[in-house]
């Protein structure tokens, strides 16, 4: 009778670590690019293929396995010798077998390498000279555990089912002072070596079913054994997989959100220094012109014009001055954002001074006047207080960005703003400048437009810009109350 070490269900599924291409743009990412969960399959067909499985034995697994098998093997076919004489053929055939006995248990340590070849060869041994089937089973489990293969994993089992059967038969057959399993039944201190006869606790027919139970149940154990390794290890490599996709997901989550908040501040960049620095080259613009005119009239002027005319280039020069600070405390805004991109999301929240608002609005107004923008506005807003944050920072933007393209592109022109928002229509925000023609061309309109165009659509509203047939400029924005 075979024993079966515990130490082959100490086999373990080897740890994998995966990772998905992740060439091309984010656009074409797909998650199916890793390798399928799914072990086994074949692509075209559908049908299982042969898949070799990583399993890995821990150190003191295989000393025992090889022990285990040498000593069952001796065991045997010790006893088979005692039936032949010394001088007979069949004895040297026994002997032969008791010496390849010492070296046949290492047979299994090819079986991680090579699993099929040392399950067939351990077969062959047991068939050939008289072993137990203990090695022929262990070679099984390693054999299962390694091949995810249903084709593979029958024609395994009906082998070593077969050579097990025969192994433990052949030996129960036997006479018995020649047979281990008759040994078992066997009555204690009877027998050859205590001098007198062998003495039988069970008749031959108990004999022989009890070899065929025990090999029934040898085989059982050696498959289950190897389908739970394989099973452990096929678990372990779809964990691997999964952790590999959830990590690439969390990649890709990460890369999003990285992109978004850039595209996000440089909105932001575009809107707030867009705007101060039009409003300064508006100043500046002014400026160069009121000294121009101070220096072709200043022979002709009398001493309060004069001082009138330097009040104002003082009063230039000090808007210049305060429109450059703001311009460079912008910029230390968004040098700051991109320093610490942990605390550029509340940095980019709505806020008073960004949203729609009443005052908000009045300062934009008051500030492109002051500029020496000719500025002409229709305003009908109601309820404010109760108007999306999200959406009033968006109109207080489109706004700003509708004034600064008219102070970029026709910096000489009236401007036109209407505003509408209230609960029932949304916000409705309309500018519109005339051009001189080939002044702009409608195909370039510039950066800010597309960008504000884009976060009107995600906020479910619509925005729509260019020239009209007698060269005006419109810049035509429409959102809901609620985003």
């Amino acid at each position: 009778m075979g024993t079966w070490p515990s130490a082959v269900l100490d086999e373990r599924p080897i740890p994998v670590a995966l990772s998905c291409a992740s060439g091309g743009t984010e656009g074409h990412w797909r998650l199916s690019a890793c390798a399928p969960i799914m072990v086994g399959m074949n692509e075209k067909t559908s049908s299982p293929a042969v898949v070799e499985v990583p399993v890995r034995s821990r150190i003191w697994c295989s000393p025992l396995m090889v022990c285990c098998a040498d000593l069952m093997c001796l065991t045997q076919a010790s006893f088979a010798s005692q039936q032949f004489d010394q001088d007979s053929a069949a004895y040297t055939w026994a002997v032969i077998g008791i010496l390849l006995a010492f070296a046949s248990g290492f047979l299994l340590l090819a079986r991680s390498r090579h699993p099929r070849a040392t399950f067939l060869a351990s077969c062959v041994l047991v068939l050939v000279f008289p072993y137990d089937s203990t090695i022929a089973l262990m070679a099984l489990t390693a054999l299962l555990a390694r091949r995810n293969d249903s084709t593979l994993t029958v024609r395994a089992t009906i082998l070593a089912g077969f050579v097990t059967l025969a192994s433990q038969l052949r030996d129960a057959t036997k006479s018995p002072e020649a047979s281990f399993w008759h040994a078992v039944f066997a009555k204690p201190y009877t027998g050859r070596q205590y001098g007198n006869e062998l003495v039988m606790l069970a008749d031959e027919r108990t004999v022989i079913i009890t070899a065929v139970v025990a090999a029934s149940l040898e085989l059982v154990i050696a498959v289950l054994a190897g389908l739970h390794i394989r099973s452990r290890a096929l678990a372990s490599m779809a964990a691997a997989k999964a952790d590999a996709a959830g990590a690439q997901v969390a990649r890709l989550e990460t890369t999003i959100d990285s992109r978004q908040l850039a595209d996000a501040i440089a909105a932001e960049a575009h809107d707030t220094l867009a705007h101060s620095l039009s409003l300064l080259a508006l100043n500046a613009s002014a400026l160069h012109a009121e000294s121009v005119r101070l220096g072709r009239e200043a022979n002709a002027m009398d001493p309060s014009r004069m001082t009138e005319a330097a009040e104002r280039i003082a009063e230039k020069s000090e808007d210049i001055r305060k429109q450059a600070a703001g311009a460079l405390d912008e910029a230390h805004s968004i040098i700051d954002m991109l320093r610490h991109p942990e605390q550029a999301r509340m940095q980019l929240a709505p806020s008073d001074e960004t949203s729609l608002t009443r005052d908000s609005l009045d300062a934009l107004i008051g500030d492109a006047r002051a500029a020496g923008m000719h500025l002409n506005t229709w305003i009908d807003i109601q309820q404010l207080g109760r108007l999306n944050d999200a959406v009033g920072k968006i109109a207080y933007r489109a706004i700003q960005e509708g004034m600064t393209n008219a102070r970029r592109h026709a910096p000489e022109e009236p401007v036109s703003l209407e505003v509408s928002a209230n609960p029932t229509a949304g916000v409705h925000v309309h500018v519109s400048n005339p051009t001189k023609a080939g002044t702009v061309s409608p195909s370039r309109p510039g950066a800010g437009l597309p960008g504000l165009a884009e976060r009107v659509r995600k906020a479910g509203g619509t925005c729509r810009f260019g020239f009209d047939d007698r060269h005006a400029f419109h810049v035509d924005v429409r959102l809901p109350w609620v985003a």
